[in-house]
């Protein structure tokens, strides 16, 4: 395709000439059926394009084989094996990353975690379950139900929530309840000789620590660089006892996203608030079937008791009324509730309904919440002067925005657009003190945009890292460094 062929030239995805993709060592396959069993391991051409590419853009680069572990013994056996014989190793969860996580560009082993899919020590008392990398957010929280608790981190997709600490991975809550950051208390990590680690002692799940360096904060967002997440001790919360929803429409975007500002600044604690254009609005609209004015519009949600949720309403409505913005309905029955986030959730399928026979392309960044007003306009203008379409929609309470890109992926011309815009959008946002990426993580798409970020101090210190916990490049290379 268009992009894919400019951006590889460019340089900006994971190339296989980057290090010489070897074939498998003999009777190398037969090894790894020796431990999991000749049905847990493929090598099939459509099993490995299965797990070859991610929601991205970024070309499918297919491992030489798949395995399915079943337990961390079998993780264990897997990567020292793998290690011995200096084979690549990628992990993967469900494969709804969006920046060429999985992509196998030299070749070698994908771990399918799936199959590993345990649930234990749930304590209500701590608030803390343990869960395995098969295990998704959408499964948890149904596990959950009738406990008063929940996990409150929605990157939208039903992601694995390994994965999800693997990506850094934010969402729709993250304004209230945090990224999966703060919501990682352990993790069980099986390193790339095979080696066991967890990243705060076994069987620890203390809400704080000063122990140390901060081991289970460096593997979260590691993208799967450093080693195989097999556990995570996550962190729960308990259910709000009422939840009030609304659609406020503002006469333009910088309202919109002012009013977005100020609630923040008034203490005023939403759980969620979301930021949708008016080409957004427009097409969601129309695919989930509402009838919502093609206006600047922002999402929000109250969580708290039955009496705090009337002055967090009152607040609400006289900061949404001073920056021109509509009277708001609240909807506080779970069905109606559910029916706009629904439509929120939609906004990638929305999206692409726009251009019909097109493809899609999603970007992110995050910038200082004082800094979001100038550069949501800014790239706003930016996306209309370069005759792109891309509805923008974004998690503002926490300064992350995105920007889902519809374009003719044989028209070159275009395709060249398109690049340039998020070339300009990343740099936009680090010039305004944020960051390249807030929750899609740097995978192959933003590897230079992050040398920019961190600088030569910063990036020489993540090789050390890296080259420390994996001298032979073996666990997931070509992402990130």
């Amino acid at each position: 395709m268009a992009l894919r062929r400019l951006l590889s030239l460019r340089g900006v995805l994971g190339r296989r000439s980057c290090c010489s993709k070897q074939p498998l060592p003999p009777d190398f396959v037969k090894a790894l059926r020796a431990v999991v069993g000749a049905p847990n391991v493929s090598t099939a051409t459509v099993v490995r394009e299965q797990h070859g590419h991610d929601e991205s853009m970024h070309d499918c680069a297919p491992p030489d084989a798949v395995v399915w572990p079943q337990a961390v013994e079998q993780v264990q056996e897997l990567a020292a094996l793998c290690h011995r014989c200096h084979v690549p190793m990628v992990p993967f969860g469900t494969g709804t990353g969006l920046e060429g996580g999985v992509n196998a560009v030299q070749g070698g082993v994908c771990f399918d975690l799936s199959r590993m899919d345990g649930i234990t020590e749930l304590s209500l008392e701590d608030f803390s379950v343990m869960v395995e990398p098969g295990v998704t957010r959408k499964a948890l929280n149904k596990h959950l139900r009738g406990t008063g608790l929940w996990f409150p981190v929605d990157p939208g997709a039903d992601a694995s929530l390994c994965g999800m600490a693997a990506t850094g991975a934010s969402g729709t809550n993250a304004v209230r309840y945090g990224t999966m950051r703060p919501n990682v208390l352990n993790l069980r990590v099986v390193l790339p000789d095979g080696r066991l680690l967890h990243t705060a002692g076994p069987g620890r799940q203390a809400r704080k620590r000063a122990a140390g360096y901060d081991l289970t904060s460096l593997f979260v967002g590691s993208e799967g660089t450093l080693g195989f997440l097999t556990q995570a001790t996550l962190r729960l919360h308990p259910l709000p006892e009422a939840v009030a929803v609304t659609i406020a429409t503002f006469p333009g975007v910088r309202a919109a996203v002012s009013c977005t500002v100020q609630v923040l600044q008034a203490a005023v604690p939403v759980a969620r608030i979301e930021f949708l254009d008016e080409v957004m609005v427009e097409a969601c609209s129309r695919f989930s079937k509402l009838e919502l004015p093609a206006a600047a519009t922002l999402l929000l949600e109250l969580h708290g008791s039955r009496c705090s949720l009337v002055e967090q309403q009152q607040q609400a409505e006289e900061i949404v009324r001073l920056n021109g913005g509509s009277s708001l309905a609240w909807a506080k029955e779970p069905e109606e509730r559910e029916r706009l986030w629904a439509m929120r959730h939609s906004a990638w399928y929305a999206a692409l309904a726009l251009r019909p026979g097109c493809q899609g392309y999603s970007t992110d960044v995050c910038v200082p919440i004082s800094r979001l007003p100038d550069v949501v306009v800014e790239t706003k203008q930016d996306l209309q002067d370069s005759g792109i379409t891309g509805p923008m929609v974004g998690h503002v309470g926490d300064g992350n925005f995105h920007c889902i890109i519809v374009f003719n992926t044989q028209d070159l011309a275009e395709a060249q657009r398109v690049h340039a815009f998020t070339e300009r959008l990343g740099r936009r946002a680090l010039a305004a003190g944020g960051t390249c990426t807030g929750e899609h993580g740097v995978g192959l798409g933003k590897r230079a945009l992050l040398r920019e970020e961190l600088g030569q101090e910063g990036l020489d210190t993540l090789r050390s890292i890296k080259t420390a916990l994996d001298p032979h490049n073996l666990m997931n290379p070509g992402k990130v460094l």
